[in-house]
């Protein structure tokens, strides 16, 4: 093993777990935004419960994700210097689109969020957490467009051995990435409805076990079929949104980055009316090329034919990425998510109709499978960027920078395995505390709040004032 293997592991080993709490940000501070609007139309007390108990759990996971991302920083200069020099000017217009624009938005609103409920108007307190759900989708579109230009470099000219950006607006247009975003931020909101309903699934089993522990609070209402409904609306709908955009990427990929396309599948050679393997041994006759061209007789290239091509093409190296690990993750990603999304409309069938006057005939194996199903479309997020990420190898630029062309070459393997050892160990720290958080926070339940005041009563009088009727919560 030498600096390069090293430093590839630190690089995929560091993302995956800052990956872990990005779609979840993405799909509960929509959530989060959306039981505020509901309270802020309704005046229901559930609503602000559901917006304080859901909008801490969104506040934890966004810390822990900026915590995350700023090593990802870091490492550029570290391990990846010549990958930088490469890319940097071409990368440099939209990451700081993303920190100067969508970060300093996302941050600044949601800290007016945290601080303003009894220093802002209703209205003014709504817009900043829309605001700050707003500055999160912009962070991801620019990222997602920088990652995509690794897939397809478009809108860029090689100057002095370094990419140089001709054509900012062909770079955030990129057809890879258009078809990106919405692929990844429909599957954060997958992420985000299944967290959601694992955790009603888990208050609404533990409430059916003590039913009287709660029944002061509750007012004759179960507030977890409010965002249990919601959920499985917002799982169900972004699960239509990632097969389709899916399926524009499974398009792409063909034309643009083929040996990816046959590293998933486990097709060797050129292949007229390929077929498709859902496992080894079993093939669906001419599924491929359908899936790749819409046409069932397409030739689809074989991972061996490509090899040859790209020997001739760029010179001798191995081309093929791993092989079992594209192939797998590809599996993973597609039955765990369906999975999810499975579950979602059965979800909404079994609590449709009249079963909303007695939310307590939610049968409790569902509620039990919400929550068994909690690890499932993260899983299925993260298999999808090793497919995504892995898939591309050898390049770090596609058809342009090789990755053993890209790590900086005075970092030794030492240096290297002491920061893979320090980020493993303050990652592991980091993990339990956000375990801890989250689990206790989950456990609590949301907080009452003091009743609405009477009409009739003036304030601080046989009533509430302005301020009891903020969140008990202090973030």
């Amino acid at each position: 093993m030498d600096a390069l293997d090293l430093a590839r592991w630190q690089f995929g080993v560091t993302t995956v777990y800052h990956f872990l709490f990005v779609p979840l940000t993405i799909g509960l501070g929509v959530f989060v935004a959306g039981l505020q609007t509901a309270w802020h139309r309704t005046g229901k007390e559930h609503y602000l419960r559901l917006t304080k108990f859901f909008g801490k759990l969104f506040l934890i996971n966004f810390a822990m994700g900026v915590v995350t991302g700023i090593v990802q920083e870091f490492q550029f200069g570290m391990n990846w210097s010549e990958y930088s020099v490469f890319v940097g000017d071409v990368f440099g217009a939209p990451l700081a689109l993303e920190a100067l624009l969508a970060f300093f938005l996302e941050s600044t609103f949601l800290g007016l969020w945290i601080f303003g409920w009894d220093r802002l108007p209703k209205r003014v307190h709504l817009a900043t957490i829309w605001a700050a759900v707003i500055g999160s989708n912009l962070s991801a579109y620019f990222i997602l467009a920088a990652n995509a230009w690794m897939k397809h470099p478009v809108g860029y000219e090689v100057v002095d051995g370094r990419a140089r950006m001709t054509d900012l607006w062909a770079v955030l247009t990129n057809p890879t990435a258009t078809a990106q975003v919405p692929h990844v931020v429909a599957a954060s909101f997958v992420v985000a409805g299944g967290f959601v309903l694992a955790v009603c699934g888990y208050h609404v089993l533990r409430e059916r076990r003590d039913p009287d522990r709660t029944r002061p609070v509750r007012r004759g209402a179960d507030m977890w079929r409010t965002p249990i409904r919601a959920a499985l609306v917002m799982t169900a709908i972004a699960g239509a949104v990632v097969a389709v955009s899916g399926d524009t990427s499974a398009k792409l990929m063909y034309e643009q980055q083929p040996m990816k396309l046959a590293a998933a599948e486990g097709l060797r050679h050129d292949t007229a009316g390929a077929p498709f393997s859902p496992v080894p041994g079993v093939e669906i006759p001419m599924m491929l090329s359908l899936l790749s061209t819409n046409d069932p007789n397409a030739v689809v290239q074989g991972t061996e034919d490509l090899q040859k091509r790209f020997t001739q093409q760029f010179g001798p190296a191995d081309y093929r990425p791993n092989m079992p690990v594209v192939f797998w993750s590809f599996r993973v990603m597609i039955v765990f998510g369906l999975a999810t999304v499975g579950l979602a409309f059965l979800g909404l069938w079994l609590t449709r109709g009249r079963r909303k006057r007695n939310p307590r005939q939610v049968p409790s194996w569902l509620a039990r499978a919400f929550l068994l199903a909690l690890p499932l479309p993260t899983l299925a997020v993260v298999a999808g960027w090793l497919l995504s990420e892995i898939g591309r190898q050898p390049w770090t630029v596609q058809g342009e920078l090789l990755t053993a062309a890209s790590v900086s070459p005075g970092v030794g393997l030492g240096e290297v395995a002491v920061s893979l050892a320090l980020f493993t160990a303050l990652y592991g720290a980091l993990a339990l505390a956000e375990a801890v958080l989250i689990v206790r926070h989950v456990k609590s339940g949301p907080e009452p709040v003091a009743p609405a005041r009477r009409p009739d009563a003036p304030s601080g009088v046989g009533g509430n004032t302005a301020a009891d009727l903020q969140p008990t919560l202090m973030y």
